[in-house]
């Protein structure tokens, strides 16, 4: 088995490493906020859809925390005690850690806060763009003709 074989992949990575039940809850709270947009207008719709493309996922929130404790740290390394590069270097391996395997000691409490994946993100703008009739023809032609 070669290396890469072990290394999950990129779109279940995260997934793979959080608790069941906190998998769960994550996608019944999905599934609750597309059953509140049955029956709504286009415009509510998209506006559910622009709302969803700004929502932080998990790797955002991860990179921009990862980012800014290795900032702090460095700059205190700098500044006051170099035994802050010790808090860099742990930071980078931890963001290294996830990047491979998709874990990190931080993620679980990020999961449990209900930053949600990509796909779980994708999952229900698809869903709401079904809802609003996106799928419903294809260049123009409704879906099931073949002219």
């Amino acid at each position: 088995m070669s290396i890469t074989e072990k290394i999950p992949p990129c779109s279940k990575r995260v997934e793979m490493h959080t608790d069941f039940e906190i998998n769960n809850i994550i996608k019944n709270k999905t599934i609750e906020n597309v059953d509140k947009f049955v029956g709504t207008d286009i415009n509510t719709l998209s506006d559910r859809i622009n709302k969803l493309d700004r929502e932080w996922d998990t790797e955002r929130v991860l990179e921009a925390k990862a980012a800014s404790l290795i900032l702090i740290s460095s700059i205190l390394g700098f500044t006051s005690d170099r035994r802050w590069f010790l808090a860099t270097g742990l930071v980078s391996f931890f963001l290294l850690q996830h990047a491979l395997i998709g874990w990190c000691p931080p993620l679980s409490l990020i999961r449990r806060m209900g930053v949600r994946t990509p796909d779980e993100i994708c999952e229900e703008k698809s869903a709401i763009k079904y809802l609003r009739g996106d799928f419903s023809k294809i260049d123009g032609k409704p879906l099931g003709t073949n002219f």
